[in-house]
């Protein structure tokens, strides 16, 4: 058993070693949200002439939030004659398309798009509008989001300097009083938001582009073929696509547009499982590519590789326990260094998408969510559950790899609240 011992013991060393590495990346975020300079957009850039934009709306099943965003884009103060919307109504089979047709016929800008018998799925989606968009700045929101009046204007900013190639919004919960569930997510996305990329951004780093509340280069996304419709993240692999080419995203973080986030602890479930097995999709893509580009520097190769292995943390804090318990019945450590080692990978493991205990504290702190901050102790079982979900996307991404199946899209309960 000396090489079962030797082995365990080896991994549980490699597991603390990458535990570390995301602590002291979480702690440098979190001291440079608070007490470091702070990189602003381009919120108070004047510019003469808004540039014209197509704005995609990815649509399967979503007669309940429909109308909701159209009235949202409708109400944003953007020049009707340099915006070009396209609802996309992916195999629907409620009232979604008759919503859709009704605002085209009272809209000429709005074009929609009517997808049957081809592959669904949001990455097949946008490919199709991609090649009937007309112009080059490409924005995209999801049909539960609702963006403020001057969310357009503010994403086409970014695309004044020549070097972004994409722009990222910051995403808020508008359910929270649905749910605690929904109450304990919020908490996760201030911590991902207002410090994770808040602080990627100050570093200059690698702010992620986030799939919806925000947009991208049309012209970038066609030169490498468009969106793999067999990924299931192509918000990640469209990041590191631009990174790997010399582009920037933009991060604003003032820019805020609001989302339903799961209120069913099966719905988080899905969402997560979906995110976890495109996110490693993406790492196994691009992982090699990443070290080995002439564009990143040293700092931001790191950064990425370790965005892309975030999802990695709940398996191999699993597997920690479990060659810790080998360790412990072999007789080669003691219970009190093994139960320290355990409570050391659990307290610097990640708590949510991006963000740790005590990004989303600090965040909290910065958002003024202070009765909600007595949630906290909580995110420790929101933990577990996310780390059951996680665990099988990843399964679910390395059998895609495996068997060369194309991944079914699992989509998002709406609760329209």
């Amino acid at each position: 058993m000396g090489v079962v011992v030797a082995g365990a013991s080896a991994w549980v060393f490699v597991v603390v070693a990458v535990m570390l590495a995301y602590a002291i990346r979480h702690w440098i975020m979190t001291i440079v949200r608070l007490f470091g300079r702070q990189r602003s957009y381009f919120h108070d850039l004047i510019d003469g002439e808004a540039p014209p934009i197509t704005v995609l709306v990815p649509m399967h099943n979503e007669e309940v939030v429909a109308e909701q965003v159209l009235e949202a884009l409708l109400a944003c103060d953007y020049p009707r004659d340099r915006i070009e919307i396209i609802p996309i109504d992916d195999h629907s089979e409620d009232a979604t398309p008759e919503i859709i047709e009704r605002y085209a016929k009272r809209y000429p800008f709005i074009k929609p798009l009517i997808r049957r018998g081809v592959q669904r799925g949001k990455p097949a989606a946008l490919n199709d509008a991609l090649e009937i968009a007309s112009n080059e700045i490409i924005m995209i929101f999801d049909a539960d989001y609702q963006p403020p009046r001057d969310t357009l204007r503010q994403i086409a900013m970014g695309f004044t300097d020549p070097e972004v190639g994409a722009v990222m919004g910051r995403v808020v919960p508008s359910n929270t009083r649905g749910s605690a569930l929904a109450r304990l997510l919020d908490l996760e996305r201030s911590g991902g938001y207002q410090v994770d990329q808040q602080a990627r951004y100050s570093l200059d780093l690698i702010p992620q582009y986030g799939g919806t509340v925000g947009g991208f280069r049309r012209s970038a996304a066609l030169s490498w073929g468009g969106f793999d419709p067999n990924l299931m993240a192509e918000d990640t692999d469209l990041t590191i696509r631009l990174y790997l080419r010399g582009w920037r995203v933009a991060y604003a973080n003032r820019l805020e547009c609001y989302e339903e986030v799961p209120e069913t602890w099966e719905g988080r479930f899905v969402q997560l499982r979906r995110w976890a097995r495109g996110h490693t999709q993406a790492l196994l893509r691009h992982g090699i590519p990443v070290v080995r580009s002439p564009y990143l520097r040293l700092d931001e190769k790191l950064d990425a590789l370790l965005l892309l292995g975030v999802y990695m943390i709940p398996p191999l804090i699993l597997s920690a326990f479990a060659a810790n318990l080998v360790l412990f019945l072999e007789g080669a450590i003691p219970i009190g260094p093994s139960l320290f080692l355990s409570l050391f990978v659990v307290l610097y493991g990640a708590f949510g998408n991006f963000a740790p205990f005590f990004q989303i504290g600090v965040a909290g702190l910065i958002d003024g969510m202070r009765e909600r901050m007595h949630l906290l102790p909580f995110l420790f079982l929101l933990f577990i559950y996310n780390s059951l979900a996680v665990s099988c996307g990843i399964a679910d991404a390395l059998v895609d790899t495996v068997r060369k199946r194309s991944p079914q899209w699992d989509k998002t309960a709406r609760f329209a609240r």
